[in-house]
Protein backbone atom coordinates (compact mmCIF):
# COMPACT_ATOMS: atom_id res chain seq x y z
CA UNK A 1 0.00 0.00 0.00
CA UNK A 2 1.15 4.14 -0.62
CA UNK A 3 1.36 6.09 2.03
CA UNK A 4 0.41 9.90 1.86
CA UNK A 5 2.71 11.81 3.94
CA UNK A 6 1.96 15.19 5.62
CA UNK A 7 5.07 16.88 4.73
CA UNK A 8 4.40 20.11 6.46
CA UNK A 9 3.87 18.13 9.91
CA UNK A 10 6.45 16.01 9.17
CA UNK A 11 8.84 19.05 9.03
CA UNK A 12 7.45 19.81 12.86
CA UNK A 13 7.90 16.60 14.36
CA UNK A 14 11.45 16.16 12.59
CA UNK A 15 12.97 19.49 13.85
CA UNK A 16 11.54 19.37 17.43
CA UNK A 17 13.37 15.86 17.18
CA UNK A 18 16.31 17.86 15.96
CA UNK A 19 16.32 20.12 19.13
CA UNK A 20 16.22 17.10 21.19
CA UNK A 21 19.07 15.26 19.51
CA UNK A 22 22.52 15.97 20.51
CA UNK A 23 24.15 17.13 17.44
CA UNK A 24 20.62 18.81 15.83
CA UNK A 25 19.57 16.54 13.43
CA UNK A 26 16.53 13.66 12.85
CA UNK A 27 15.93 12.08 9.70
CA UNK A 28 13.50 9.12 8.25
CA UNK A 29 13.41 7.69 4.81
CA UNK A 30 10.06 8.19 3.71
CA UNK A 31 10.03 6.53 -0.03
CA UNK A 32 11.89 3.24 -0.66
CA UNK A 33 11.10 2.07 -3.48
CA UNK A 34 14.26 0.83 -5.61
CA UNK A 35 16.23 2.68 -7.25
CA UNK A 36 14.11 5.47 -5.62
CA UNK A 37 15.12 6.67 -1.77
CA UNK A 38 13.08 10.22 -0.52
CA UNK A 39 13.92 11.04 2.93
CA UNK A 40 13.01 14.03 5.67
CA UNK A 41 16.28 15.45 7.25
CA UNK A 42 16.12 18.68 9.97
CA UNK A 43 18.84 20.36 10.62
CA UNK A 44 18.89 23.21 13.41
CA UNK A 45 20.31 26.53 13.10
CA UNK A 46 24.31 25.81 12.29
CA UNK A 47 24.20 22.00 12.03
CA UNK A 48 25.67 20.30 9.37
CA UNK A 49 25.94 16.81 7.02
CA UNK A 50 29.53 17.06 7.02
CA UNK A 51 31.12 16.32 3.64
CA UNK A 52 29.87 12.80 1.52
CA UNK A 53 29.30 11.29 -1.61
CA UNK A 54 26.51 11.89 -4.29
CA UNK A 55 23.98 9.06 -5.47
CA UNK A 56 23.89 8.35 -9.14
CA UNK A 57 21.48 11.10 -9.24
CA UNK A 58 19.58 13.43 -6.27
CA UNK A 59 17.88 16.90 -5.47
CA UNK A 60 16.42 18.88 -2.66
CA UNK A 61 13.84 20.77 -1.88
CA UNK A 62 13.92 22.88 1.30
CA UNK A 63 10.48 22.55 3.08
CA UNK A 64 11.02 25.23 5.71
CA UNK A 65 14.31 27.76 6.72
CA UNK A 66 17.68 28.33 4.79
CA UNK A 67 20.58 25.91 3.59
CA UNK A 68 23.97 26.17 2.28
CA UNK A 69 25.03 23.70 -0.03
CA UNK A 70 28.53 23.08 -0.17
CA UNK A 71 30.70 21.23 -3.15
CA UNK A 72 33.76 21.21 -4.84
CA UNK A 73 32.29 23.37 -7.76
CA UNK A 74 30.31 25.82 -5.62
CA UNK A 75 28.22 26.61 -2.42
CA UNK A 76 24.49 27.53 -3.15
CA UNK A 77 22.35 28.88 -0.78
CA UNK A 78 18.61 27.53 -0.52
CA UNK A 79 15.28 29.16 0.72
CA UNK A 80 11.93 27.70 1.31
CA UNK A 81 10.21 26.05 -1.42
CA UNK A 82 13.36 26.19 -3.41
CA UNK A 83 14.77 23.06 -5.35
CA UNK A 84 17.94 22.13 -6.70
CA UNK A 85 19.72 19.34 -8.18
CA UNK A 86 23.07 17.70 -6.05
CA UNK A 87 26.32 18.04 -7.91
CA UNK A 88 27.60 14.43 -9.37
CA UNK A 89 30.35 15.12 -6.38
CA UNK A 90 31.10 14.78 -2.60
CA UNK A 91 28.99 17.55 -0.71
CA UNK A 92 27.38 18.71 2.61
CA UNK A 93 24.86 20.39 3.95
CA UNK A 94 24.77 23.34 6.61
CA UNK A 95 21.80 24.82 7.79
CA UNK A 96 21.71 28.76 8.44
CA UNK A 97 18.40 28.93 9.67
CA UNK A 98 16.83 25.75 11.39
CA UNK A 99 15.71 24.01 8.59
CA UNK A 100 13.66 21.04 6.69
CA UNK A 101 14.77 19.31 3.80
CA UNK A 102 13.13 16.86 1.39
CA UNK A 103 16.18 15.11 0.05
CA UNK A 104 15.12 12.88 -3.71
CA UNK A 105 17.79 10.33 -4.64
CA UNK A 106 18.16 7.28 -7.33
CA UNK A 107 20.55 4.22 -5.83
CA UNK A 108 22.91 2.79 -7.99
Amino acid sequence: MTTTYDLPALADEHLAAAHRDAHGRSAEVLVREDPLRQSVIALTEGSALEEHNTPQAATLLVLRGRVRLTAVSGDAELAQNELRAIPQERHGLLALTDAVVLLTAVMA
